[in-house]
Order: structure tokens, then C-alpha cells, then sequence
């Protein structure tokens, strides 16, 4: 057979090759190295502190790492990093409010979290939306990604994105006020 007889079925047949040795697995060190910088910076716009910032980070890369061999082969790595920091998040702020409430109890003036309050305003009303709101701005708000990526992301459609991202900052705006009311 002849490179002409080839490049018909066989053209495709090693575009399917090409395509499966793209989903081989990445390396854990490329994965880190690529993800992050974006990770981080979208962990100090969550948390309003560098350091907190660090640390969720750090949890959710080691997170990531111990199941290394199967996130690796996911058609989205970057998504289950990102969702895996906003849980850490979440369990970090929540252990926070169980921590403050005990203290408030008993500590005098009750003002002593206002600060805490107001730097965590923005994770509270983020934990107020629904996993896919959540997913939906911050994949486009807070990392940049366009509709049609962040769609492929999450496995649906860049409409669906742009509705639940709009919802989304709707419900934000909402908490927001209701906290700023709050004061």
C-alpha cells in the first residue's frame, strides 16, 4: 500500500492514534507548574488573604496529588483543582463560624469578628449559590474563561453558562446587600 492508499481511512485512524495519545495522563509537576499562579490568584480574590489563599492551595493540590493517577486521566483536571479548592474553602470558612460562634459566646463587645466578617463576606454569599452557579462564576468571573470553555468544563452548554454565571451574580448582589444590611 502507498502513502496515497493510506491517507483515506487510515488518515483518520491515526487522527483517533493522535487524539488518545492526547489524553494520555499529565504529569503531576506540568499539572502543577501550569495551574498554579491561576489557582492561587483566584484563591486570594475568594479569600482576601494571600496566606489563607496559600494554604487552601496547597490542600487542594495535595488532595489532587494522592489521586494523582486518576485525576490525571480526567478529561478536566484543572476543573476537579478548582473544585477541590473551593470545597477546602468552604469546610476552612465553615470550621471558622463554628470556631467564632464558640467564642462570640463568650467574648465581650461582640464586634470581635467584624473584621473576619467582612473578609469573608464574598465566600459566604459564594456558598449561598448552588454548585453550578458557583462553578459558573468563577470559571468565568474570577479565571476568565469564555462561555464556551467553561462550558466544556463543567459539560454543558455555553448558554447554560452564561444563564447560571447571570443567576449567579444576581444572587451575589443579593447576599451581599443583605450583608452590608447586616452592619
Amino acid at each position: 500500500m502507498n502513502a496515497a492508499d493510506a491517507s483515506g481511512v487510515h488518515g483518520s485512524m491515526e487522527t483517533i492514534a493522535t487524539a488518545a495519545d492526547v489524553s494520555e495522563p499529565l504529569q503531576f509537576e506540568e499539572f502543577f507548574d501550569a495551574e498554579r499562579r491561576r489557582l492561587l490568584r483566584a484563591l486570594v480574590l475568594l479569600t482576601g488573604n494571600p496566606e489563607e489563599a496559600e494554604e487552601v492551595m496547597q490542600d487542594a493540590f495535595i488532595a489532587v496529588w494522592e489521586r494523582w493517577d486518576r485525576v490525571g486521566r480526567m478529561d478536566d483536571p484543572t476543573g476537579y483543582l478548582f473544585r477541590t479548592a473551593m470545597n477546602r474553602h468552604r469546610s476552612g470558612v465553615r470550621r471558622a463560624a463554628r470556631a467564632a460562634r464558640r467564642v462570640t459566646g463568650q467574648a465581650h463587645g461582640g464586634d470581635l469578628f467584624a473584621e473576619a466578617d467582612e473578609r469573608d463576606a464574598v465566600a459566604r454569599a459564594l456558598a449561598t449559590l448552588s454548585t453550578r452557579q458557583r462553578q459558573a462564576i468563577v470559571l468565568t468571573e474570577l479565571l476568565g474563561y469564555g462561555s464556551a470553555d467553561a462550558g466544556r468544563a463543567m459539560g454543558v452548554r455555553d448558554v447554560t453558562v452564561r444563564r447560571l454565571a447571570q443567576d449567579a451574580r444576581g444572587h451575589l448582589r443579593e447576599a451581599l446587600e443583605e450583608n452590608d444590611d447586616e452592619r
